[in-house]
């Protein structure tokens, strides 16, 4: 009776497909698509209708926009130069270290440092931090991390003040403050994605390297890292995505000053701290411009991650080449 059974479920399973088969097929190819074009398209729509309401704005300021620093509503004066500044530099703060975090706790969570319970219950408690709100984020960064930082960041000054990373003492809200907490904002994505890179490298490949006498540290650093590159990368890519977006933290923490300065301590400005606190009170002509200051951002993020998705492509191509 068995052997008429597992003949008969070989039979189904090398018969060719039927024509319900061929239906549910086409059909979720068809959503496949259908869906692929439709999120292309309310991107467009997005970036059509933003382009629409910020265009008087581009033919009257064009690219002194992005070349002036001045906000002055009553005179008609306006300009991004230093939101773009504090935009990025927060940015790279932000994924140097969260990066550099990211990838360690990527690490030790997926080489063994640590039980096999004790591991799952650091990257859950890794993973919760996604699900704070960003508000929260901003209060914890004001009661918390600038009293915390502002001995350390005023001794600097007074030890190190001719250095301009150092230059400025750290009176409340600023960039190193606003930096951290961002870190913090983005160590989630770059840590679980890290760590997915990280345990999809054949454990051959470890065992080859252990093989020819390395060690463990040179088998992390030497092997599994190198071959995970372009998974860690991506992982990069999405956390400074993320930081470019970041609004209510950075708002709260950044200090909201229209200036351009290396000083870690200094206040700053970013392009979303700057469309949230205006967009409220803003006139006719001041939301043309403030949806040319969401255009130039859209486009930053956009760079950002063609070039990351681009990099990433090259790198996968070499290594498999190289294979």
């Amino acid at each position: 009776m068995s052997l008429f059974k597992e003949a008969e479920v070989s039979e189904t399973i090398s018969s060719p497909p039927s024509a319900t088969d061929y239906f549910v097929d086409r059909s979720f190819r068809g959503l496949a698509y259908l869906f692929a074009w439709l999120v292309l398209g309310v991107v467009g729509a997005l970036v059509f209708e933003i382009g629409i309401k910020a265009l008087p704005a581009i033919r009257e300021y064009q690219l002194g926009f992005l070349t002036s620093g001045t906000w002055d509503v009553h005179n008609r004066q306006f300009g991004i130069l230093a939101e773009i500044w504090g935009t990025l530099y927060s940015s790279i703060l932000a994924l140097l270290i969260g990066g550099f975090v990211g990838i360690t706790m990527a690490i030790f969570l997926t080489q063994d440092f640590l039980p096999v319970r004790l591991a799952a219950l650091f990257r859950t408690t890794v993973e919760l931090l996604a699900a704070i709100p960003s508000v929260v984020y901003g209060l914890w960064g004001i009661f918390v991390v600038v009293p915390a930082i502002r001995p350390v960041a005023n001794a600097l000054n007074e030890q190190f003040g001719w250095i301009p990373f150092f230059s400025t003492t750290l009176s409340g809200p600023g960039m190193l403050p606003a930096a951290l907490v961002l870190a913090i904002m983005i160590l989630p994505t770059i840590a679980a994605v890290s760590q997915d890179a990280l345990q999809l490298v054949p454990y051959k490949i470890k065992e080859a390297a252990y093989g020819l006498g390395a060690t463990r540290w040179e088998v992390i650093l030497r092997v599994m890292l190198p071959t995970a590159a372009t998974g860690i990368f991506g992982a990069l890519v999405l956390g400074f995505g993320r930081a470019l977006g970041e609004t209510m933290a950075l708002a709260m923490l950044v200090g909201n000053s229209n200036q351009i300065s290396l000083s870690l301590f200094s206040p700053a400005n970013t392009l979303a701290a700057l469309l949230a606190l205006n967009f409220p009170e803003a006139g006719p002509l001041e939301v043309q411009v403030l949806m040319y200051a969401a255009l130039v951002l859209l486009f930053i993020t956009l760079v950002v991650n063609v070039l990351g998705t681009a990099i990433m492509t090259m790198a996968s191509r070499r290594l498999g080449t190289s294979r």
